[in-house]
């Protein structure tokens, strides 16, 4: 028995430190997801985890632990042990947004930056009772009612709310935000006329438009969307200047070993470079966007974070 130990510890300082990373994964991968069955993060969190699985030959397992705006999950996974078996997908609310408005504990030093995942934009869609036709005419509509605009959301602080953000301040005008429980609802309201328009995934937006439910005036990205190919941009349609987007990124824990941030980084590159994946993936209204290096998508993820908390924090926006 003696031997055998011997023999192991010999072997594993022969190899060095590679001998554990070469063992990982060695069981199933939890990959918490701060939102609702059935939503843009749900659909991109299965559609790449299946395919990461297959690479890295263990299952990845979704546990959606919606609540507080993606912070209950973003908080268990600032807590989880740094071995790789608990990750979390996650977007720009990290690095600021979530300290502002709901105080957690974690900072963006709380994790390990892997991948992002995708870039993708939001739709603007209005109830198509109030009779404009285009951004132009919703532009000229928008200042005309000062004061008496509402616009829904898929909760404070999330992509779709700093987007209609944007659009007030673009506009010079002051709107009503009226925040709910998901995107499906806040598109709803906008069909029900409880809200005039609402900025949406393009996943919660594009049935209703296609039916007719709503009125879609354009993606909020600087270039045209494959995601949505004959939509305009807002910017070419009547707010020059206007480019909004959201994504989602793989993250681990503070001091994931960088053996296991660089084999997850690996398989995540290869699935989101394959075509197949590409493709289901935008036919949920996400286009892939692998980072060239961890390191890459921590600085573009920084940027991308405070340009959004400072959106939010020069418009006074607070949880009460």
């Amino acid at each position: 028995m003696r031997l055998n130990i011997f023999l192991t510890a010999a072997a594993y300082l022969l190899l060095g430190p590679n001998a554990l990373a070469q063992a990982y994964p060695n069981k199933p991968i939890k990959l918490l997801v701060g939102y609702s069955p059935a939503g843009a993060a749900d659909f991109i969190a299965r559609i790449v985890g299946d395919a990461m699985s297959k690479q890295l030959g263990q299952p990845i397992l979704i546990d959606n632990k919606a609540g507080a705006g993606s912070t209950l999950a973003s908080t268990m996974l600032s807590q989880s042990p740094p071995d790789g078996y608990t990750l979390g997908l996650a977007t720009g609310t990290l690095y600021g947004i979530d300290q502002y408005l709901y105080k957690v504990k974690y900072t963006p030093a709380s994790f390990t930056p892997i991948s992002r995942f995708t870039i993708s934009p939001l739709i603007l869609a209005v109830n198509k009772n109030i009779g404009v036709g285009s951004m132009s005419e919703f532009v000229a509509y928008s200042k005309a009612n000062p004061g008496k605009l509402n616009y829904s959301s898929s909760g404070m602080g999330g992509s779709p709310h700093s987007a209609g953000l944007i659009f007030e301040k673009a506009v010079n005008g002051k709107m009503t935000h009226i925040p709910y429980k998901g995107g499906a609802p806040a598109l709803q309201a906008v069909a029900a006329g409880d809200v005039q328009f609402s900025f949406g995934t393009a996943s919660s937006v594009l049935p209703l438009g296609k039916a007719g439910t709503v009125k879609m005036l354009g993606v909020s990205t600087a270039q045209r969307s494959a995601v949505a190919p004959d939509l305009p941009t807002l910017s070419e349609t009547g707010l020059p200047g206007f480019d909004f987007n959201f994504w989602f990124g793989l993250f681990g824990p503070a001091n994931l070993p960088k053996d296991v941030q660089e084999r997850l980084f690996a398989a995540a590159t290869q699935v989101l470079n394959d075509p197949q994946v590409r493709a289901k993936l935008l036919g949920t209204g996400n286009e892939a966007a692998p980072s060239r290096s961890p390191a890459e998508f921590h600085e573009w993820a920084t940027i991308n974070g405070k340009g959004i908390l400072d959106r939010v924090e020069q418009a006074g926006v607070k949880i009460e």
